[in-house]
């Protein structure tokens, strides 16, 4: 029979996603377990594996598509059913439950009073209500990536009873009852709040039914019946160039001096009004001469001179791509805006001579299988700076502020979507090269969307160099809950004074950005004069 698969919720804060790649086309044998598209999300491409077995029937998203959670992906059935009735959103037409659609629309049950809350809600014996687990203190929202057990299936305690996602990270949700999986409340792809129905577990052939039609999260209102809308299936809405071509419009008659007509159309005749203008001194390229508005905007009056001058008249059209947002992108826009907002940002700016850095260097990755960049040595020089100053690597809160002992230096990395800052740990007690090879791979990681939540968590300082692309200066938006951020310029070699001459030299911009309520501008001073101390003479960083 028929399943309609909605657009998954992958992450805590998605709200569209894009049908990267269509693994499956329409006509095609789906089997439990293969992947049917390529979702992506504001922070990965992720493979969306189908849970029902039949032909792929409807597609409703095409590629490169994007479309609200809970909009209609796909539909599964038998070959030649008839799906009429689901394309137009009949109910009457789906021979059984379609999960995906009953964790998107609440089930339907009398909104009377006396509805029973979860507290109130009778559970048989031997039977276990598996909620959402909150995997992180940030965590409001689940998405089921993958479900390791299916319905029927006996589940051992300490088995893996699926994958749970969250806006940065998979994470294995392991069980802590044995017996046999009754009941699933959300379907691969889909997300929930914190505390709400996951599934059930119990004694085999308990009818949990009652259970998981009544079940809410801490005695919140009775459900309310499912809105029955028409399902519109759109059609394809690719990404194209769009061109503003000229709008048919009236045409307007007027008489020139010589008592001929002029053809005008009303905006035209308007502005020229409103500018004086005698439209019998203007030649129309409109259709069939006719006046338009961009004959009024470029009309100029002629000067008498003994050089004429030939009247420009565009040929081109007005046009511009449009790009929707990426998911990712939305992600960052809605987290600088809140750490620029919310934090008082203040900058201190620094030159640093790095004669002695390039010499360091040269020296150090003339070592055999050895190759630092200068990033890494600024990484190992801020942990150092900072297990000094831990006001710098401290973050604020509204009734406390954080003083943290342990050095985890965020690195942010540029992706094609956007941004993303994984995170050295304990970098204060890594070496140069242990530093070099962790920057590296994540970057890696960072490229390809595989990096984990935990490598992505827990910076008590940030690192942006854009120096590699040549910007001598900039500065940035603090990675909160930090309470600072180091922008690194690009080196330039200029003249410099050194003991009273002026001799060739390289020199390197840095600038951070600091929240006033955790780093006074005395304590961000001291910071970067340590931090100078350490750049300015690397060969102190070994000792």
């Amino acid at each position: 029979m028929a399943e309609v698969i909605n657009m998954p919720r992958l992450s805590d804060t998605m709200e569209e996603g894009t049908v990267a790649t269509w693994l499956k086309k329409v006509g095609d044998k789906v089997e439990e377990g293969d992947i049917l598209a390529e979702i992506e999300t504001d922070k990965a491409t992720m493979e969306f594996e189908s849970f029902n077995e039949g032909i792929l029937l409807h597609i409703g998203i095409q590629e490169g598509e994007t479309a609200k959670v809970d909009s209609l992906l796909a539909i599964i059935g038998e070959e030649g059913e008839d799906i009429t009735g689901l394309l137009n959103g009949s109910s009457s037409d789906s021979p059984k439950e379609v999960t995906n659609e009953d964790t998107s629309i609440e089930l339907e049950t009398p909104a009377t009073d006396n509805a029973e809350s979860s507290a109130d809600l009778e559970i048989p014996e031997g039977v276990t209500v598996v909620t959402m687990p909150r995997l992180s203190d940030t965590m409001e929202e689940g998405t089921v990536a993958s479900w390791l057990k299916h319905v029927g299936d006996q589940v051992e305690e300490g088995d893996i009873l699926a994958e749970i996602e969250t806006d940065k990270a998979t994470m294995e949700f392991e069980s802590f009852q044995s017996g046999t999986l009754l009941h699933v409340g959300l379907q691969e792809g889909e997300s929930a709040k914190v505390d709400a129905l996951l599934a059930i577990i119990g004694p085999a052939g308990t009818d949990v039914s009652g259970v998981a039609m009544n079940f809410k999260v801490g005695g919140s209102e009775p459900k309310a019946e499912p809105k029955k809308e028409e399902k519109k299936v759109e059609a394809p809405k690719p990404v194209e160039t769009k061109t503003e071509a000229p709008k048919p419009t009236p045409v307007v008659s007027s008489s020139n001096s010589d008592g001929g007509r002029l053809f005008v159309s009303p905006l035209a005749k308007k502005m020229a009004e409103e500018k004086g203008i005698n439209l019998s001194h203007i030649s129309g390229s409109g259709e069939n001469g006719r006046i338009i508005k961009r004959d009024i905007e470029n009309f100029t009056p002629a000067v008498h001179s003994s050089a004429t001058v030939a009247k420009f008249v565009p040929s081109g059209q007005e046009d511009f791509d449009e790009v929707p947002n990426s998911n990712m992108r939305k992600a960052i826009a809605k987290n600088l805006a809140k750490s620029k907002f919310t934090a008082p940002h203040y900058y201190l700016n620094v030159e640093f001579d790095m004669d002695n850095a390039i010499a360091f260097r040269a020296q150090y990755n003339s070592l055999p299988d050895t190759k630092i960049s200068y990033n890494d040595m600024i990484v190992k020089a801020c942990a150092l700076a900072l297990k000094q100053h831990p006001q710098v690597n401290s973050q604020w809160f509204d009734d406390r502020m954080k003083l943290n002992n342990h050095v985890h230096i965020g690195v942010a990395v540029a992706v094609p979507d956007g941004l993303v800052v994984p995170v050295v740990k304990f970098a204060n007690e890594q070496s140069l090269t242990q530093i070099g090879a962790a920057v590296k791979d994540y970057a890696g990681k960072a490229r390809n969307k595989k990096l984990t939540l935990d490598e992505m968590e827990g910076s008590t300082f940030t690192i942006s160099n854009l120096g590699m692309f040549g910007i001598e200066s900039f500065t940035s938006i603090i990675n909160q809950p930090n309470s600072a951020i180091l922008s690194v310029g690009a080196i330039i070699s200029k003249p410099v004074v050194k003991n009273g001459l002026v001799v060739p030299g390289n020199t390197m911009k840095l600038t951070m950005a600091c929240d006033h309520r955790t780093v006074d501008g005395a304590t961000g001073a001291q910071f970067l004069q340590t931090l100078k101390g350490y750049i300015e003479n690397p060969v102190t960083m070994l000792v």
